[in-house]
C-alpha cells in the first residue's frame, strides 16, 4: 500500500498515512479538526536489471568516445612499441655472437 503525506493548515502536523490507493483522501486532521492538504513527496525506488534506460541506454555515446580514443591511443603505442624493438634488434648483437659463460 502507497504511503501518502497529508499537512494541517490549521496546526501545521506532517501526516503520513498507508491507504489505498481507492481510498478517499483524508479531509480533517483527527486532532485538531483543521483541513488537511495532500503533499507531493519525492519516492525512493530504482529500477534494476536490463531493459531501463539507465542500465540500457545511458553513457552508451560516452562509452563509444571512450572505445574511439582508447583504440587512437593502443595504435600509437603499438607502433611506439615497434619502432622501439626495431631499435634495439640493430643495437643488440645476435644471440651466435655473444661470449660463451665460464660454466662449459
Amino acid at each position: 500500500m502507497p504511503i501518502y503525506e497529508y499537512s494541517c493548515q490549521k496546526c501545521g502536523a506532517h501526516l503520513e498515512v498507508m491507504q489505498k490507493i481507492t481510498d478517499k483522501p483524508l479531509a480533517r486532521h483527527a486532532r485538531c479538526g483543521g483541513k488537511l492538504e495532500k503533499e507531493w513527496s519525492r519516492t525512493g525506488f530504482q529500477f534494476k536489471g536490463s531493459g531501463w534506460y539507465v542500465t540500457d541506454y545511458a553513457g552508451k555515446k560516452a562509452d563509444a568516445a571512450d572505445a574511439k580514443t582508447k583504440g587512437a591511443e593502443s595504435k600509437s603505442a603499438e607502433s611506439k612499441s615497434a619502432e622501439s624493438k626495431g631499435k634495439e634488434s640493430k643495437d643488440s648483437k645476435p644471440a651466435s655472437a655473444k661470449a660463451p659463460t665460464s660454466g662449459d
